[in-house]
């Protein structure tokens, strides 16, 4: 198998997940916001209202309907719209929520995008 880069990765998730603006997401109400950095990272910034702190390294498990460790909120055909710092850890989260058969995953980008627009944050 020919070696591929962590930049390289990234760009292709972001190819197959598609994006979807705070704007979009906000008016979204039905669907799964899910934050995936680290809790350190959530403390020291807060996150969306209402998202669920799911750290990257633990989002298969939570989203196995089939794993010990599911969480109820993850529905295969609910939206799931997934950020981080920055959004690649939400592109490459979203490939592999693809994969466990998720039908609506989008990338939601990162956590000042946003803050910035003024939308709703809470203490982490």
């Amino acid at each position: 198998m020919a070696r591929r880069t962590a930049a390289e990765m990234v760009a292709e998730a972001r190819a197959r997940v598609p994006a979807v603006s705070p704007e979009e997401a906000r008016a979204t109400p039905e669907a799964l916001i899910v934050d995936l950095r680290e809790p350190d990272e959530i403390a020291a910034t807060g996150l969306i209202a209402g998202a669920a702190a799911i750290p990257r390294g633990w989002l298969e498990w939570r989203a196995d309907p089939d794993s010990p460790w599911h969480d109820s909120r993850f529905e295969l055909d609910r939206p799931v719209f997934l950020y981080c710092a920055v959004g690649g850890r939400a592109a490459l989260a979203g490939v592999l929520l693809q994969e466990l058969g998720f039908q609506d995953v989008r990338n939601l980008g990162g956590f000042q995008d946003w803050a910035d627009k003024g939308l709703p944050v809470e203490k982490g």
